[in-house]
């Protein structure tokens, strides 16, 4: 069965994906206090830098309902955010706090919870229009930071362009004309940085790159 094409850019009571749909059940069962619903983006929909995540932590984004939120990803985020001038704090505590994004909006590639933090290639695809209309919203020359190789796919799928012509690297740029550039990370996931894949070093690089690219005439 064909999926339609979102009218909005988020659902809150989205049901496309049955697997989802029935996990975030057993979620609310087993965390009543929960948000355990669809996670819709943060910041201003026409910021210039827009950060696409692979989807909500289990404990993190999906308990607090803001996306990096409650989860050790989001804690070298919104430093690094804060550090470059994106956030007014350096760290997200709630959906509710004082929190506010300054010329940055955060959104997923999937917006709900997925088993194991591993969505299926029909669920990304399932949520790709949200996507889609996301980036249709976005200002001229805008620059759109994939956190991760599914990130990176999910953005390039929206635009209708060729994953081969665009391989994903960390710290690579991608020249899309007038739809921006796409710069890839790796995630800022606790085993990436445990790892040492993905340093403080490395990823305040590419936040700096970000803004050198948001302040190129």
């Amino acid at each position: 069965m064909q999926i339609p094409e979102p009218t909005l850019s988020f659902e809150p009571d989205c049901r496309r994906c049955p697997r989802l749909a029935a996990f975030l059940g057993e979620v609310r069962l087993q965390h009543p206090g929960y948000h355990a619903a669809p996670v819709p983006p943060f910041g201003d929909p026409r910021a210039r830098l827009l950060i696409v995540g692979l989807a909500p932590g289990l404990h993190g984004a999906n308990a607090s309902g803001r996306p990096f939120t409650g989860d050790y990803a989001g804690i070298l985020l919104y430093r690094t955010l804060h550090a470059h001038g994106f956030a007014s704090a350096p760290a997200s505590t709630a959906a509710d706090d004082d929190l506010v994004l300054d010329g940055c909006r955060i959104t997923n590639a999937v917006k709900c919870v997925p088993p194991q933090n591993k969505p299926t290639t029909a669920e990304v695809n399932a949520c790709n229009g949200f996507l889609r209309l996301e980036l249709g919203r976005l200002p001229s020359r805008p620059v759109i930071l994939a956190l991760g190789a599914i990130a990176h796919r999910a953005v390039l799928r929206a635009l209708d362009r060729k994953l081969s012509s665009h391989p994903f690297a960390h710290g690579a740029e991608h020249a899309l004309g007038a739809e921006g550039i796409l710069l890839d990370s790796y995630h800022c996931s606790r085993y990436n940085t445990q790892t040492r894949r993905l340093t403080e070093a490395m990823f305040d690089a590419v936040l700096l790159r970000a803004r050198t690219l948001l302040e190129a005439p």
